[in-house]
């Protein structure tokens, strides 16, 4: 349940944050003519769509979706991804899910993508928690939360009311 109290970033912050990060997306690929925009499932996925959106007005750049499915709990199974591994070789890749936690979800994710050769590789995050178990940043991030162990960052991205905030 969340309160006024515990909301972290409203429906246009969220939007905010995308098109600052659409932004500097475009700044670290200006001279391509595509990036891959690669979401983890669910929530990243949804942000990777609302990007390739903001960047296809901000810009020539023609980004591509990709879906990329990870299992959160057992991030050792194998990743799947929505376009092949040829599609994506030699490209430039922008990672994105909702929430960096501890890291293993987008260190894992990282790791799949470097089998084969890129142009470039980069990492967006909407909410980077400052808690790591896994040496991974975000290059591009909505913000930055120093929070306890105990806190939870939730992103909801259902309906029209975005928000994210701390259970």
């Amino acid at each position: 349940m969340t309160t006024l109290n515990n909301i972290i970033l409203t429906a246009s912050e969220i939007d905010q944050k995308l098109t600052r990060i659409a932004y500097q997306i475009y700044e670290a690929n200006v001279g391509e003519s595509e990036i891959i925009l690669a979401g983890i499932e669910a929530n990243g996925y949804i942000l990777a769509k609302k990007l390739k959106t903001k960047l296809t007005k901000i810009s020539p750049i023609n980004p591509v979706l990709c879906k990329v499915t990870i299992d959160k709990k057992k991030p050792l199974n194998p990743i799947g991804t929505s376009i092949k591994a040829e599609d994506y070789t030699n490209k430039s890749i922008v990672l994105i899910d909702d929430v960096l936690n501890s890291g293993s979800t987008l260190i894992y994710g990282v790791k799949h993508f470097l089998d084969v050769p890129l142009k470039q590789f980069k990492t967006a995050v909407l909410v980077n928690r400052n808690h790591k178990k896994f040496p991974v940043k975000a290059d591009f991030k909505g913000i930055s939360l120093s929070t306890s162990l105990n806190e939870h960052v939730q992103v909801d991205l259902k309906d029209n009311d975005w928000k994210a905030y701390l259970e």
